[in-house]
């Protein structure tokens, strides 16, 4: 699928992966349409042809006017990447007592519902557009994590949003096939964002040596750049892709 002349959505656009993913967009030729909240955009970067939102993707009022905004634009809304998401940590049982459960609430409802209010009132607006040669309308692109897979202790909350994720992939992928609708999830190992700039160079270091190759944390451009990938190449569809150089987490 072309990029070029189409419009875009990116949540949680004003960083990290999310940013990577929409200036690679909009260096295809897209015009991109980031989802962030607004104290996220004020700290974001001018990208030409990259338009920020205020939106927090719980609240289905305001997805549902930023998904209108960018499918009334002139171009057709042909793509979306969800990257917004929040990973905190806390045990089932720790010192300080219970998990809050009010905080995995909290995660269950940013990381995959918000994914999906983004997902669902965006495709019915890609539905409305006109097909391809191949009957093709758009792609939608979830983000996971290798913690749905092999979470760490610590890790409840953010691994079963991130599990959620995975789930809804396939049968996602074929609820949307009938639309010309594709969907397919990226699933990054430790990547370098701005969450860990707050840690010492030590402690990435530890991190990156338990990766088996490269031995390095991931990069938000390698994610831009899979993102890339999953859009233009039409034959994949409803795939999870693990991102993370072979790495298979440890329980801490």
């Amino acid at each position: 699928m072309k990029l070029e002349n189409t419009a875009a959505i990116v949540t949680g656009g004003a960083s990290g992966l999310g940013a990577a993913t929409a200036a690679a967009l909009a260096a295809r030729g897209a015009t991109v349409y980031v989802l962030d909240l607004a104290a996220s955009i004020e700290q974001a970067p001018a990208v030409e042809n990259v338009t920020y939102l205020p939106t927090d993707v719980c609240d289905i009022p305001q997805v549902e006017a930023a998904v209108a905004t960018a499918a009334g634009g002139g171009l057709p809304l042909r793509t979306v990447v969800n990257c917004a998401g929040i990973g905190p940590s806390m045990r089932i049982l720790g010192k300080r007592g219970i998990h809050d459960l009010e905080l995995y609430a909290k995660v269950i409802q940013i990381n995959l519902i918000g994914s999906f209010n983004v997902l669902t009132l965006a495709a019915a607006q890609i539905a409305e557009t006109e097909a391809d040669a191949d009957g093709q309308r758009g792609i939608i692109i979830n983000t996971a994590s290798v913690a749905a897979y092999e979470g760490q202790v610590g890790q409840v909350a953010y691994s079963s949003s991130k599990g959620g994720i995975v789930g809804l992939n396939l049968p996602a992928a074929r609820d949307l096939a009938q639309h010309g609708i594709r969907v397919n999830t990226i699933a990054p190992g430790i990547v370098e964002t701005p969450m860990l700039a707050t840690v010492s160079e030590e402690f990435r270091a530890g991190l990156a040596a338990g990766v088996p190759f490269p031995q390095r944390l991931g990069r938000p451009e390698e994610y831009a750049q899979l993102a890339v990938f999953l859009i233009e190449h039409d034959y994949i569809n409803g795939e999870v892709v693990r991102m993370d150089g072979a790495l298979r987490m440890s329980p801490r």
